[in-house]
């Protein structure tokens, strides 16, 4: 896909480490680095928001929308990740009794927003797969009741890497007219997306997708905007001619209602830019070597004595990797590959059992995998 010289020209990171952590905060493309710095110098010598930013934003969000399937007006411009889901989970008018299906297994960020609901007498029921991460279409329509109002997931398991069927459970969900609420942060970036069948999404920037923190899509399907009530209000969401406050609340049209106030322009204009490389190489081929990687990855762990979990092919396989050796501390040779220029992630699951986890990326490649799996 490149040349060496290209990619270490595009991947500064390539120069100095071995990065497979994408899964966790991703170290930043030189197009984003130098969107980001373009921007801050601009900023410098003239306002940080003037008419031709405002321009971009509009250019950005439609870039957004393009990436996932969705039209320009369904796309908030908002990172973390938590604040899309707690932004849905709040903004539903919930009745007592209603069920909401989710995953204790999933991230925190995808756990907490929907446990809160309680409070509020909604119903909130938990996911049990035989093995972690792993929700099929056949467990999510086993646990539906006639209360279940929504089904909140995340696209792929953060610790096994078990990447569900998105398409299918939605088409599950909206065929009993069950809303879809997806934290897509593990998989958009890595593999293509498309929200036809998902009501609300949220994803920032920060892992797969090659981007800064605290910038991200948020997805509201454009049926949903007035069923999902913003709960951040400010200047910009609100109807405020000449910036002067009116005496009831009146949102402004689009998912521009879910963007309280100032948006995070650095972090916007870097996230377009990982966004617009991802368009150049499309994303069938990124998600194609990312699976290649993964393939070749797996094979020489196995042949080292690792016991790899979750799918290792198959369209539940994603970029993640989690291992252990039985007779190896993961926690003593997480310390060895920082030693030698190598980053992983060092994880654990609920019973506090420790793993390594690589998260290799498109422009990654078996040589550096090589140097690991030596070290290993």
């Amino acid at each position: 896909m490149f040349s060496e010289s290209d990619r270490l020209a595009q991947f500064p990171v390539a120069r100095k480490l071995k990065f497979f952590a994408h899964a966790a905060v991703t170290s930043l493309p030189a197009c984003v680095a130098d969107a980001m710095a373009r921007h801050i110098r601009e900023a410098s010598e003239a306002p940080q928001e003037f008419a031709q930013t405002l321009r971009d934003i509009k250019a950005i969000r439609g870039r957004c929308a393009a990436f996932i399937g969705a039209q320009a007006d369904e796309i908030a411009l908002l990172g973390p990740t938590s604040l899309g889901l707690s932004l849905f989970a709040n903004g539903i008018p919930w009745e007592p009794g209603d069920e909401v299906l989710c995953y204790a297994g999933d991230y925190p960020a995808n756990v907490y927003p929907w446990i809160e609901l309680r409070r509020r007498g909604v119903i909130v029921r938990m996911l049990e797969p035989d093995r972690p991460g792993e929700i099929t279409p056949e467990l999510v329509e086993s646990a539906l009741t006639p209360r279940t109002r929504l089904v909140a997931l995340a696209s792929c398991h953060f610790f096994t890497g078990y990447r569900i069927d998105l398409d299918s459970i939605g088409r599950l969900l909206h065929s009993r007219g069950i809303l879809f609420s997806v934290d897509a942060i593990q998989t958009l970036g890595a593999f293509p997306m498309n929200v036809e069948h998902i009501d609300f999404l949220s994803a920032d920037a920060h892992k797969w997708m090659l981007g800064p923190c605290a910038i991200g899509i948020v997805y509201v399907k454009r049926k949903h905007h007035d069923l999902c009530r913003p709960t951040l209000l400010g200047a910009w969401n609100v109807y405020s001619p000449n910036f002067i406050a009116q005496a009831e609340v009146k949102f402004m049209p689009g998912a521009q209602r879910y963007e309280p106030g100032v948006l995070n322009l650095v972090g916007s204009y870097g996230m377009d830019a990982a966004i617009r490389m991802f368009l150049d190489h499309g994303m069938d081929r990124i998600s194609a070597r990312i699976m290649e990687l993964k393939h070749y990855l797996v094979h020489e762990l196995r042949r080292k004595g690792y016991d790899i979990v979750g799918p290792s092919e198959g369209p539940n396989a994603s970029g993640i990797t989690t291992f252990r050796h039985p007779q190896k501390s993961p926690t003593n040779l997480f310390g060895e590959l920082e030693k030698a220029g190598i980053t992983c992630s060092l994880r654990h699951d609920r019973q506090g059992v420790d793993y390594l986890r690589f998260s290799p990326h498109f422009y990654n490649t078996e040589e550096e995998l090589d140097e690991a799996i030596s070290l290993l």
